[in-house]
């Protein structure tokens, strides 16, 4: 096994990889600015704040060469510095109340358009692999069909939420799809880098991934994909269980740890909720001591 994949990325595609990476940060603030609950507009600012500071720290991880030398580590440590962060993130997004508000409040249309990204980033990937830095496998050339992904995103957006003429289970299993496409090259791109993890592509390592600013693809623009995956589909799994109240009523229950209570202390109610200008009803499971309350707020 190599010792280290110091690389000198071409400069036409490490400036841009670097525009792909600003970019995908500045939709993805875009979306949150866009989200239902004022909460979620007014953090955008810090969220974006956070990102870009993670993204300065990766890429001076990375132009110190922490992820390209001592390849033998074990875990390897774009992984340990890197991936495992975002994974504690994202268990805390999905298992916190203000982390599940947070991503309900996101705008499934722009999840969607998000994946317009993975247009640039295939072809990217494809230079690389003409540079002799990622395997072929890693290329629509291979095993990588991301790019469908990509290239079928405006057109989810344009009939799922334009002109309607797919439904939101459609969307669902494009997303399920997508997502399937997104771990495909995360698993090659994973085994195949110069690390003790190595299954693949002993000929041609990936190692571009471990230069600049090629990083900010396994530590910012994939996480943030699939991020924009796992959210759409528990949106609308939530959705479709909303209108089968029952169903709805008992997961709500058991989620908020309230199913010690009675259930006849519980009250399905629709109230109406004005959100930018534009009214529209939520559904809620709330207590019936608070039922009187909460009807002196409609609207």
């Amino acid at each position: 096994m190599q010792t280290h994949a110091i690389q000198q990325i071409p400069l036409y595609l490490m400036v841009s990889f670097s525009v792909i990476t600003l970019v995908t940060l500045g939709f993805f603030v875009f979306t949150v600015r866009n989200a239902a609950t004022a909460s979620s507009l007014k953090n955008s600012i810090w969220i974006g704040a956070f990102l870009m500071v993670w993204l300065i720290l990766q890429g001076i991880l990375t132009l110190t060469n922490v992820y390209n030398t001592n390849l033998e580590a074990f875990p390897p440590k774009l992984v340990l510095f890197g991936i495992f962060p975002i994974v504690l993130i994202f268990l805390y997004l999905f298992n916190s109340q203000k982390g599940k508000t947070f991503m309900d409040s996101l705008p499934l249309n722009f999840l969607t358009l998000l994946n317009i990204v993975r247009i640039p980033v295939e072809i990217v990937l494809y230079f690389l692999y003409q540079e002799n830095l990622v395997p072929q496998l890693m290329t629509f050339e291979g095993r990588n069909f991301d790019i469908l992904a990509g290239i079928s995103a405006p057109l989810v957006f344009y009939l799922g939420f334009i002109n309607k003429k797919i439904n939101m289970k459609t969307v669902l299993l494009w997303n399920i799809l997508c997502l399937g496409l997104l771990m495909n090259i995360v698993f090659y791109g994973l085994f195949s880098a110069p690390t003790p993890l190595q299954k693949f592509a002993f000929d041609q390592p990936n190692i571009a991934l471990l230069n600049f600013s090629l990083s900010w693809l396994p530590t910012f623009v994939v996480p943030v994909v699939l991020f924009g995956h796992l959210v759409a589909i528990r949106k609308i799994l939530l959705n479709k269980f909303k209108k089968k109240s029952h169903l709805f009523y008992f997961l709500v229950l058991w989620q908020d740890s309230l199913a010690s209570s009675p259930p006849s202390l519980y009250h399905h109610q629709q109230l109406k909720q004005k959100d930018h200008g534009t009214e529209k009803r939520i559904h809620v499971i709330v207590p019936l001591r608070t039922k009187q309350q909460l009807s002196t707020n409609r609207s």
